[in-house]
């Protein structure tokens, strides 16, 4: 990987006509029809898969929901990079990733639901769950990564976050921390401009991606719209992790069209032509544009995509809507892996209260 770059990377313009780039074109070079199809149609279902579920907070059946409209190829791109045995460590954003990871749609809703403190068994799809404490993860996949180094495992982690994320401390001490120890983690930096109602150039006067030049990590910049971009330098990076090589940083300049979560009202520190300039740069349009230029696209794929986001939002609604309440006293189940004493004592002085309030 490039110590630094000037540019974003990028393979596909926003018009789905290819670049010329002899460094990274030839990490996609096995990338063909089928495969290229297969990314479009997890885009899509992404997005569906989002705005049913924005959908169903609007209409009061999540508590909250954390919309990823507009960075499809960011995700995707780099979650079709992953081998099964790499280890995610994810935000509270990355729902097109954990579809590309197996998970099932009816579970991504139980947190955002309140009827459980997680989603799905981690070690199962090798991916965290969602995670609120901003910046958390990059800790954690750095420290996953080392132990799996010291094992002798080949593998590589993934850590995503946003630009808001790269003000907090748990960053900058991943990053110190995997670079003294050449962790096999790779750092992947969501930059979609906004941190909440922070603009980007508040979170940093220089690219994000230059950072990581100060810890001795090489970064590069990677159009966040362009999945298939995206694909080369994730891959790039986590052969580099896997071969021993340590970390790296990828910055994917992207755009959250919508809100930063469903209690966020974008319209108040954002204008409308700015969302419309990136509304031109759609990661979803791109790809179609790519397909229908290289005589990928016809009718029976396009009618195969919609029949199969409709099915995944379907099962999504209706494992949402079905959710059943859990039991009070559930609220202290798998606090702790194992018994723990405070635990036990408070769970019983609960169990004391809701006896009284029901005699």
């Amino acid at each position: 990987m490039p110590e630094k770059n000037t540019y974003p990377v990028q393979l596909v313009q926003p018009d789905g006509r290819r670049v010329l780039d002899r460094t990274h074109s030839p990490l996609v070079a096995d990338i063909g029809v089928d495969r290229l199809r297969a990314m479009y149609l997890d885009m899509v279902v992404a997005r569906r898969i989002d705005t049913e579920a924005t959908a169903l907070q609007r209409q009061g059946q999540l508590g909250l929901w954390p919309p990823l409209l507009g960075q499809e190829a960011a995700q995707i791109g780099s979650a079709h990079a992953l081998l099964p045995d790499d280890y995610v460590f994810c935000s509270y954003r990355e729902a097109g990733v954990a579809y590309c990871r197996g998970i099932p749609p009816e579970l991504l809703t139980p947190l955002w639901r309140g009827v459980a403190h997680s989603c799905w068994d981690a070690d199962e799809y090798k991916m965290t769950n969602p995670a609120i404490v901003v910046g958390s993860q990059g800790l954690h996949a750095t420290g996953y990564a080392y132990a799996a180094h010291l094992e002798g495992a080949e593998i590589a982690t993934i850590a995503y976050f946003g630009d808001g994320a790269t003000s907090q401390g748990d960053i900058a001490e991943a990053l110190g921390f995997a670079a003294a120890w050449s962790a096999p983690v790779v750092f992947f930096c969501q930059n979609n401009h906004w941190a909440i109602s922070a603009p980007v150039r508040v979170q940093s006067a220089t690219p994000i991606a230059r950072r990581a030049l100060g810890y001795g990590i090489p970064g590069v910049q990677v159009d966040g719209n362009d999945a298939l971009a995206v694909l080369a330098v994730t891959r790039q990076a986590l052969m580099r992790a896997r071969a021993g090589g340590g970390p790296s940083f990828i910055e994917a300049i992207t755009y959250r069209m919508g809100p930063h979560t469903t209690a966020d009202d974008p319209t108040r520190y954002r204008t409308a032509a700015e969302l419309e300039v990136w509304r031109q740069r759609d990661p979803l349009d791109r790809m179609k544009r790519l397909l229908q230029r290289e005589d990928m696209w016809d009718s029976d794929f396009e009618q195969e995509v919609v029949v199969a986001a409709d099915a995944v939002a379907a099962r999504l609604r209706s494992a949402t809507l079905s959710m059943p309440d859990p039991e009070p006293l559930e609220l202290f189940d798998h606090v702790y892996a194992t018994p723990h004493r405070l635990i036990e004592q408070e769970r019983r002085e609960y169990a004391a209260y809701l006896e009284g309030v029901r005699s």
